[in-house]
C-alpha cells in the first residue's frame, strides 16, 4: 500500500460546515455515507451516493486533496492525489456514537 504524501503533520483544526452532504440538502437528495474535506469543512457525499459530492469537490478544487470520513465512529483519511486511506495515530472520529 502507498503512503500519503500529504498527510499533516498536526490535525487541521477545521470544522464541518454542516452536518450533512451541503449539496444534497441545497437540491433535496440523499447521500450514503459523508465525507469532510480537511482544507475547508465541505461536507460531500462519498462515491456510492448518486452525485458524488464530495469527489465533485475535489475535482473543483484540485489543492484540496484530503478527506475525512464524517461517519460516527469512523476515523480514516483519504488522499485524493495519492489514492490512500489512512489513519493518524490518536486522532479521533470526528463524529461519534
Amino acid at each position: 500500500m502507498a503512503d500519503c504524501t500529504h498527510s499533516p503533520d498536526e490535525v487541521p483544526e477545521v470544522g464541518p460546515n454542516s452536518t450533512g452532504c451541503e449539496d444534497c440538502l441545497r437540491t433535496g437528495s440523499t447521500w450514503v455515507h459523508l465525507r469532510m474535506c480537511v482544507t475547508c469543512g465541505h461536507v460531500g457525499c462519498c462515491d456510492q451516493s448518486q452525485h458524488q459530492h464530495a469527489r465533485v469537490h475535489f475535482e473543483e478544487h484540485p489543492a484540496h486533496v484530503l478527506l475525512r470520513s464524517f461517519e460516527p465512529g469512523e476515523a480514516w483519511w483519504y488522499c485524493w492525489a495519492d489514492d490512500v486511506a489512512f489513519e493518524l495515530p490518536g486522532v479521533e472520529a470526528l463524529v461519534s456514537e
